[in-house]
Formats: structure tokens, sequence, C-alpha cells
């Protein structure tokens, strides 16, 4: 794995966004669409890769979790996508969100 210094981590802007909605993407295995609230004038639209791990894609309705919002948008299945779902798994398909352990208002930024 590349390593990368601490001006260039600095760069990365993370943030609790909360799931407005979600559904999946017709025509795709993996991909959910989500519009994510993060305190701005409107929610963003974020396309992720994790609807295997969610059959039932509403249950992440309400949900608040940590996304990279400063990604360069990104055109995916003609969606265009803004901003990154922060998540783990294990070799085993063990699958977990990355969500704030506390109440924590949408738009808050990492420090």
């Amino acid at each position: 794995m590349e390593k990368i210094n601490f001006d260039e981590f600095k760069k990365v802007e993370i943030a609790v966004g909360k799931i407005l909605s979600a559904e999946k993407v017709p025509d795709t295995d993996k991909l959910l669409k989500l519009s994510v609230d993060f305190a701005e004038e409107n929610p963003r639209q974020i396309i992720s890769g994790i609807s295997m791990y969610f059959p039932e894609c509403e249950v992440l309705v309400g949900k608040k979790c940590m996304f990279v919002v400063n990604l360069e948008p990104r055109n995916i299945k003609g969606l265009e996508s803004n901003g990154m779902i922060l998540a783990v798994s294990t070799e085993d398909g063990k699958f977990s969100l990355l969500e704030p352990n506390a109440e924590i208002p949408a738009g808050t930024r990492a420090k």
C-alpha cells in the first residue's frame, strides 16, 4: 500500500451525512443511489456499490454515516456521484458502514 504524508491526508474532507433515501440502480447488482443530507442547500446524490449488503435498502434511510465529501464528481452508470460512503469489509464477508457513535448533526466535518 502506498503511504501518503499528512499534508495529503488533510486534503480529504470527511463529514457526517444523513441518508434521506436509498434505491437500487436499475440493471446493476451492486449499486445503490443515495440521497444524503450534509446540511447544505441541497442533498447530494451518492452512488455506492453496497447493494449486496442491503437487500432491503430502505433500512439505510435515516442512518448517519461518514462520507468523503470533496471527491470530484464521478459518472457511474449515467448517474453523477458526489461523494463516497465509508465502510469496511473482511475477507469472510463481514461488512460495516462507518457511523458516528454519538448523536452528531449531519454536515459535521471530521477534525
